[in-house]
């Protein structure tokens, strides 16, 4: 294999205990100590059956209690707790969206932020009914961006995006009540639901659950990621390395983390500024490399080939380094340790955002606006922290891999051109792929996405079961923190197809192509619902007959369950390596697990064991083959 060989799980454990060691001599902290503070977690809040929405409790349900105060049950408690976590996540996921259409409406020729794909912004104009003929490109854009806009506190109808979905699909979802309204009307209807003395009917909240998911996923998400696509480029296949060992020793090191790819986009503009580049030779830097974590390391890399650092369990390491010169963050799955942690090193941690601001952080306000000025401002301060630099402290581990990133949906089609025979098959289509899975080539295919959480030895199971479902000939396409770990293990190389079955490996050298695709952040798996619409579509079948499963190994956030709940309501069953906080509720569980297949053709899988996990998705695939007679 050319020397080509996989990270494995625990050499990323030995890199991280060299790093806590430095920590351990500056007295920093680490989320490894913090979890055993924390062990063992509460039982209650693990089953959901707490209760703290009035202050007449807080209630749990007990043998003794099995009613709160007002009378409300376990399933009515762990109801309503799982609405509220799902309606914390749509909101987070769909402000990120909101962000992105806001800048959108900075967008100018010579402003900062520029229409970077016309082709798309015409391409969405046309599919929600607006004339484009005659119209500047920059004037059109700004309408655009009004009528994203509008979608989250629209008066009347439904979601525009869900005219993407096959019809049948749409017509579960009315039937089903759950098609999204306004975006935020779905978000404050959850809260409004869960107010004391309001639903406490399993069935009820379930439903609700279902359409704040989906107003995340067909809406806030979509939009964050095709308006994202204009401004900053539609994703298409980009090399770039993995892991810590992208970080130099000799350069200015700037790590952005989070979600937002509007101030990490300025951010790189700036980085390769003259001006900034000149400073850093004064201060003794040969150049400034840039390396992401998180999400924001994903919208970087697919559109700039900006290498990642890590994943969300990563970003304390980056600082451990001790050749981080900054750490730049937005929103969304940032640690407050981060702080505390700087602090024993030089590094500067910056927060730019009013929706995420912590202690012991240095506050720029980013806005849209100023964004120009605020990157270089930024950088600046970087590059002269360089001096700072604690030469006995730097250790960066020398591990990294290489990564293939960026297959968007039209990234994903094009490849696939690349199977098809020109002289018979229609091009740019999903026909390729579904060719290759009914004759057995593919036996289907899984989207995986991401979190890590310590309650999963972090990254095993995404990696584990990468490898076995590509040695079972299932293709994978990944998001989010899953992403990263693949990238970091070295799967997401054109060579790790030689870890695949005969078949997806004769695919994987026909399209060019490593086994697992890079799809984006954890907004893009709005991407991986419009792909199975379009399989869906092109094929004749309804997205629940497809081949294809999703799944969540290591999921942790409000995100998770709210990007589930729309995965599951598109038609997707979707498999689970951590628990929902519901098992307190046979109800709840019964409902998550098989009632809503009446609704969606679509539910959970729970299994905590990781291989018992993927026989389960492999078993389900098989079934969904054996069905369609392939």
């Amino acid at each position: 294999m050319d020397g080509f060989k996989l990270t494995s799980v625990e050499e990323f454990e030995q890199a991280t205990e060299r790093l806590l060691e430095t920590g351990k001599q500056v007295g920093a902290d680490s989320w490894q100590a913090r979890v055993k503070n924390q062990t063992p977690h509460c039982k209650f809040g693990e089953q959901g059956v707490c209760c703290r929405i009035c202050s007449m409790g807080p209630c749990r349900i007990t043998p003794k209690a099995p009613r709160g105060i007002c009378g409300c049950d376990a399933h009515g408690i762990a109801g309503r707790n799982f609405l509220r976590f799902v309606a914390g996540g749509a909101a987070t996921h769909s402000d990120h969206g909101r962000e992105i259409c806001h800048t959108f409406t900075h967008v100018a020729p010579d402003g900062d932020y520029k229409v970077k794909d016309p082709e798309k912004l015409l391409r969405i104009a046309k599919e929600w009914g607006v004339e484009t003929e005659g119209k500047d490109i920059y004037d059109l854009a700004h309408e655009m961006a009004d009528l994203a806009l509008a979608e989250y506190g629209k008066t009347y109808g439904v979601q525009r995006w869900l005219s993407r979905a096959p019809k049948h699909t749409q017509e579960l979802w009315k039937k089903a009540e759950i098609e999204p309204r306004a975006i935020d009307r779905e978000v404050s209807t959850a809260m409004h639901m869960t107010h004391m003395g309001n639903s406490s009917k399993p069935e009820a909240l379930v439903r609700q659950s279902l359409r704040s998911g989906m107003s995340d996923g067909w809406g806030g998400s979509m939009a964050g990621t095709e308006f994202s696509d204009i401004m900053f480029g539609t994703p298409k296949p980009v090399d770039t390395e993995a892991n810590l060992g992208v970080m130099k020793e000799d350069e200015v090191n700037i790590i952005v983390h989070g979600h937002d790819p509007s101030l990490s986009e300025m951010i790189c503009e700036y980085a390769e500024d003259p001006e900034m580049l000149a400073l850093a030779k004064e201060v003794g830097a040969k150049g400034i490399n840039v390396a992401g974590v998180c999400c924001t390391s994903n919208e970087v890399a697919m559109r700039r080939g900006i290498p990642m650092a890590g994943n969300f369990l990563q970003q304390e390491n980056v600082v451990l380094t001790g050749a981080c010169e900054a750490i730049v963050v937005d929103v969304q799955c940032i640690f407050p340790a981060l702080g505390p942690l700087s602090k024993c090193f030089h590094t500067k941690f910056i927060t730019t955002s009013k929706i995420a601001q912590m202690p012991d952080s240095d506050f720029i306000l980013f806005e849209a606006g100023s964004a120009g000025e605020k990157a270089k401002q930024i950088v600046r301060m970087a590059v002269e922290n360089f001096k700072n630099r604690k030469p006995d402290l730097v250790h960066i581990p020398q591990m990294k891999q290489k990564a293939t990133v960026g297959y968007s949906v039209e990234a994903i089609i094009k490849a696939l051109d690349g199977v098809a025979n020109d002289q018979v098959d229609e091009l740019g289509t999903t026909k390729p792929l579904l060719e290759c899975i009914t004759s057995g080539v593919i036996r289907g295919a899984v989207a995986m996405v991401g979190c890590n959480n310590p309650r999963v030895r972090p990254d095993s199971a995404h990696i584990g079961l990468m490898k076995k479902l590509i040695k079972n000939d299932i293709i994978v396409i990944l998001s989010g923190c899953s992403a990263q770990a693949a990238a970091r293990a070295g799967l997401m190389d054109k060579r790790a197809k030689e870890l695949c079955g005969d078949g997806l490996k004769r695919v994987c050298e026909l399209a060019d192509i490593p086994p697992v695709l890079h799809m984006g952040s954890c907004v893009d798996i709005s991407r991986m619902v419009v792909l199975a619409s379009r399989l869906a579509i092109d094929s004749g079948l309804n997205i629940s007959q497809l081949p294809l499963v999703g799944c969540a190994p290591e999921w942790m956030s409000e995100k998770a369950v709210s990007i589930g709940n729309y995965v599951v309501a598109t038609g997707i069953d979707t498999f689970l390596g951590v628990a929902p906080q519901v098992t307190g509720s046979s109800e709840m569980v019964w409902w998550l697990t098989e009632g809503i297949r009446d609704w969606v053709e679509a539910a959970y899988y729970v299994e905590t064991d990781i291989d018992k996990l993927g026989d389960a998705m492999i078993a389900r695939i098989e079934e969904k083959r054996a069905a369609l007679g392939i």
